[in-house]
């Protein structure tokens, strides 16, 4: 959050309604899954949040701050998510079970998860401060998975998940779920 911004979200402490920033992110979010993040504008995020255009400046200091911003967001409910199962699993067995479900999950094509972290990878890629996001993302990731495994094959699930989550959404042709199984239990050894 910028300098400018008061703790209740809007510039230089002026009263808005305190889920408007919330919800400018949701709607960012909502327009990049339609359009990538290169066909994503203030105006296409104020008309789908129901704010005037004008109103995004009071929130956000251009459209970096927002992405950056709606980009966090997205990264900490996945993260949480991710968080709760690996805490709701008991022992190793249904670690590589929840690890298992999260791999098929994500990579359903169901909902805007697997289109959002695509653009933000990409993102990443091309400007470095959307890396502190990913490697953000990533470290909880890898603490969740460190609950149950240690730190090396933590890291290299957190991997997995990522890559097998690409490759069995973007294959041309459905994918055994067993190969993924077989996949955790030779990183796991179980």
């Amino acid at each position: 959050m910028s300098a400018q911004h008061s703790s209740t979200g809007s510039r230089l402490g002026r009263r808005n309604d305190p889920e408007r920033r919330e919800k400018i992110m949701d709607a960012c979010l909502e327009v990049i899954a339609h359009s990538g993040v290169t066909g994503t504008s203030h105006r296409k995020v104020a008309a789908q949040a129901g704010v005037p255009l004008g109103a995004m400046t009071y929130y956000f200091d251009g459209m970096h701050d927002l992405l950056h911003s709606a980009f966090s967001r997205f990264a900490t409910s996945i993260s949480n998510g991710f968080e709760r199962q690996m805490a709701e699993a008991a022992d190793r067995e249904s670690a590589c079970q929840a690890v298992f479900e999260r791999i098929l999950q994500a990579s359903s094509g169901q909902g805007d998860e697997l289109i959002l972290s695509h653009e933000l990878y990409t993102l990443a890629t091309r400007d470095a401060s959307f890396r502190s996001i990913t490697t953000w993302w990533m470290g909880r990731s890898q603490l969740a998975l460190g609950a149950h495994f240690d730190p090396q094959t933590a890291r290299l699930l957190d991997a997995m998940i990522e890559g097998l989550t690409i490759h069995r959404a973007l294959d041309s042709e459905a994918r055994d779920p067993e190969e993924v199984r077989s996949a955790i239990a030779r990183i796991t050894r179980l």
